[in-house]
């Protein structure tokens, strides 16, 4: 039985750190993965789940301070006023407020009504659609290129847009970067934003989930806790680098292409009982 820990924790950072930075949502495919390997209460305490998804999540940031530590220490050098250091965390900023407000606000709400597989596949065929949409409209002739020239007002647009990744399976990557095409960011910029903007999002709502949290551990938890965040830092340093690369070559569309199929499949083995709902 610890064993099957072990290996569990193993299969959902791999899943964390493929789908956290990818635009087909890392939480909707905890949820369906955790469905389908049993990671779930009761067998495991609701607790100790919640404290792993968070653990593992943290571990994907830390791939993303890595890969973008020059960048991100050269900022910290650059935070007086008037400085690229400076603008640049502001936006961040400007763009993190609209979701963390929201959040807040409706976290335990959307914990309770959200969190299944059903829903999470109706956010990514929808999600899928809105991206074919918005990239089919926007992309092509975005002059935005570097995330050091976005403004205040790209920056607010942004992150409005992120809100909609307070549903399970939109996506916080695939909301940002949409509402990046639709604010002039090309779609190499509109990782990147995403990416940083990702670092005080991401670390927010972990911290709120780690308050929220109280659970003691027996010592294989631990290890498997452990096992899952390094896991997850691994593959996330290893996907975020080809991501980039795919995006100076490719459009998104493969990605909402999957999206799309993936909700549709879980969708019917949801409503042919083959799944639990």
């Amino acid at each position: 039985m610890e064993f099957i820990l072990i290996i569990k924790a193993v299969a959902i950072g791999i899943v964390e750190g493929i789908t956290e930075f990818l635009p087909v949502s890392s939480t909707g495919h905890m949820i369906i993965v955790g469905n389908f390997i049993n990671f779930t209460a009761p067998t495991y305490p609701k607790a100790y789940i919640d404290m792993f998804e968070v653990v593992i999540q943290l571990g994907a940031i830390l791939a993303i301070v890595v890969l973008y530590w020059d960048k991100i220490f050269t900022s910290l050098k650059n935070l007086a006023p008037g400085k690229w250091g400076f603008k640049l965390w502001l936006n961040i900023f400007v763009a993190f407020l609209p979701s963390a407000v929201i959040g807040l606000l409706l976290h335990s709400k959307i914990e309770e009504k959200l969190f299944n597989p059903v829903t999470v596949a109706a956010a990514l065929i929808f999600g899928g659609f809105l991206m074919i949409y918005f990239e089919n409209k926007y992309r092509r002739g975005n002059k935005t290129k570097n995330i050091e020239d976005v403004n205040i007002k790209q920056a607010f647009k942004i992150g409005c847009f992120q809100c909609l990744a307070l549903w399970p399976g939109m996506s916080r990557s695939a909301s940002t970067i949409m509402g990046a095409w639709i604010s002039g960011l090309n779609n190499v910029a509109a990782a990147e934003f995403s990416f940083f903007l990702a670092i005080p999002t991401m670390v927010a709502a972990s911290g709120l989930s780690l308050v929220k949290t109280s659970i003691s551990m027996n010592t294989m938890q631990v290890i498997a806790l452990v096992i899952g965040f390094v896991v997850s830092f691994l593959v996330a340093l290893l996907v975020v680098d080809k991501f980039i690369n795919f995006l100076k070559r490719k459009p998104m569309r493969v990605f909402a292409i999957y999206r799309i199929l993936i909700g549709a499949i879980i969708l019917i083995l949801a409503f042919t009982k083959l799944m639990p709902m």
